[in-house]
């Protein structure tokens, strides 16, 4: 017995070992980062995601509500049990009974000495496989001089109003129901994974297997931290919000697909979602991708100038505002009629998280690199042969 678990622990501690190894690697040489994402990680992530993508729910949902459960419960577990050791001996009075408790514990105990390890193992390798060496890649590459870091105001007003002009004229020919909210009657999902092929020739890592976007079962808790889909590395799933607006809806897909091949950082999964959307044939996801990207561009704008010069520069019409909400007044009365938590502390709890997760991997702006898309923008725009 005493072989087997050590044979048993030889085993996680040899898993832990090579998967430090491997991220010491990764987090130290951009090319053996490179050449991993665009060899291996396809490989896994093809033949995950083909799995994953044959039930039509989210399974990264499942596997974290049971990872929460699992904690919750081992922690109730040890504290029952503590308070066990150290009171059960003046319990000895209760004879056959005590001995059963005792037996159950220990039961319980062992158990979890055996799962343990092996889910610590399991999270390490798809963690490190399908997250963590991602973030040691390089950056996709710009098309001017510029690194990226400097800003020429005029592009900037310039861009900005073109993406406000594009939104302008999109948000007339989109259909919109008698609430004035617009619908959507095609496959949302398959005309995601189609825009996104149609970026290969360009960018051949966005070629191959995609899987299917999946809508979450908690949406409206995912409401309740502003955020719009979620990469699960777990799974190998593109997952988005189904309760925000429709519009957030074509971009969220794009953007948790590019994440899927490999491509991890906030501000490159943004640019890919943004030039899938405007490239597609259909108008929705057109409007969506520029959508998508109003807000770090206008913001950045509002920012650079005097409010007098910002003001003198095109209008985002009523229509656009409305299209471009997070949520439509009704969903969020009925996402605050169900929350356990209150909003604002689950949307602290949510970004403190995120921007210390990018930090912790290298990503020194934290939640900020979302922003970071302005200047992939700009550079494409102004640089790019063929421009946008």
């Amino acid at each position: 017995m005493k072989k087997k678990r050590d044979s048993h622990y030889l085993v996680f501690f040899s898993v832990i070992a090579v998967c430090m190894i491997f991220n010491l690697v990764a987090w130290n040489s951009a090319a053996f980062s490179d050449f991993y994402a665009a060899n291996i990680f396809p490989v896994i992530s093809s033949a995950y995601g083909r799995l994953t993508s044959l039930v039509p729910f989210s399974i990264g949902e499942v596997m974290l509500v049971f990872i929460v459960l699992f904690v919750a419960l081992s922690v109730f577990f040890i504290i029952a049990h503590t308070c066990f050791m150290i009171y059960g001996k003046r319990a000895n009075a209760l004879g056959a009974r005590y001995f059963r408790a005792e037996k159950i514990f220990n039961k319980i105990s062992n158990a979890l000495y055996r799962v343990s390890p092996v889910l610590m193992a399991i999270i390490c390798t798809v963690m490190s496989l399908n997250c963590f060496a991602l973030y040691h890649t390089s950056k996709i590459g710009l098309y001017g001089e510029n690194t990226g870091s400097e800003c020429d105001i005029a592009q900037l007003a310039e861009l900005r109003d073109y993406v406000v002009k594009k939104c302008n004229e999109l948000s007339t020919k989109v259909p919109h129901d008698e609430n004035g909210n617009v619908i959507y009657e095609g496959d949302m999902r398959k005309t995601a994974i189609e825009a996104m092929k149609s970026l290969e020739d360009r960018y051949p890592r966005l070629g191959g297997y995609y899987v299917t976007p999946k809508a979450l079962y908690f949406s409206d808790f995912m409401s309740q931290q502003y955020m719009q889909g979620y990469y699960f590395p777990f799974s190998m799933e593109a997952n988005y919000n189904d309760t925000m607006s429709i519009m957030n809806k074509p971009f969220t897909m794009c953007h948790e697909l590019a994440h899927t091949h490999g491509y991890i950082f906030e501000d490159e999964a943004n640019f890919f979602g943004f030039l899938a959307c405007i490239n597609s044939e259909d108008v929705v996801f057109q409007y969506s991708g520029y959508l998508g990207v109003l807000n770090y561009i206008n913001n950045d704008y509002y920012r650079a100038v005097s409010k007098e010069e910002y003001n003198s520069h095109v209008k985002i019409s009523a229509r656009v505002k409305y299209d471009n909400k997070f949520m439509t007044d009704e969903a969020w009365v009925k996402v605050e009629e169900k929350a356990v938590v209150k909003t604002e502390t689950v949307k602290k709890a949510a970004e403190t998280f995120i921007d210390t997760n990018l930090k912790v991997n290298g990503v020194s702006s934290g939640k900020c690199s979302y922003t970071h898309v302005v200047a992939l923008i700009m550079d494409y725009y102004y640089n790019f042969p063929e421009g946008v």
